[in-house]
């Protein structure tokens, strides 16, 4: 049987599973809008690029601290997948990405976060159901 350490229930599963979905639609977004150019401290954009490294470095630590904190299987696929989101955008940001592979790649993996964070919420929605039942 899953034993979760994080996503404990159905509350933080649908929690989860909407901040992938809303961070999916980002991803998504910045594909098709987005040409990232490589982090600079010159020029007009650096205070813009300063907040985001900073954003993206505070997510992927929290992701790697609910992975190593996770203990099942699925959880641990869920994070491994955030996570790699996380590293893909804090690549781009700092590398820049003018052919998008990092953004392919963040939709790719945020992707599977959601089918990984729906199938927990489902695993979760069938044990609520089996404990109204007894």
């Amino acid at each position: 049987m899953d034993r979760f350490a994080v996503i404990t229930n159905r509350k933080r599963a649908i929690v989860a599973l909407l901040h992938s979905m809303l961070f999916l639609l980002v991803a998504a977004l910045q594909l098709t809008l987005s040409r990232a150019t490589a982090f600079s401290l010159h020029g007009d954009k650096a205070t813009a690029g300063v907040i985001l490294l900073a954003i993206y470095s505070v997510v992927t630590t929290v992701l790697l601290t609910l992975l190593r904190a996770s203990e099942c299987a699925k959880e641990k696929l869920y994070f491994a997948f955030c996570v790699s989101s996380a590293v893909f955008g804090l690549v781009r940001i700092l590398l820049g990405d003018p052919v998008l592979h990092a953004n392919w790649l963040r939709v790719f993996f945020l992707t599977c976060a959601v089918l990984t964070g729906t199938i927990i919420l489902r695993r979760h929605s069938e044990s609520a159901s089996v404990e109204e039942a007894d």
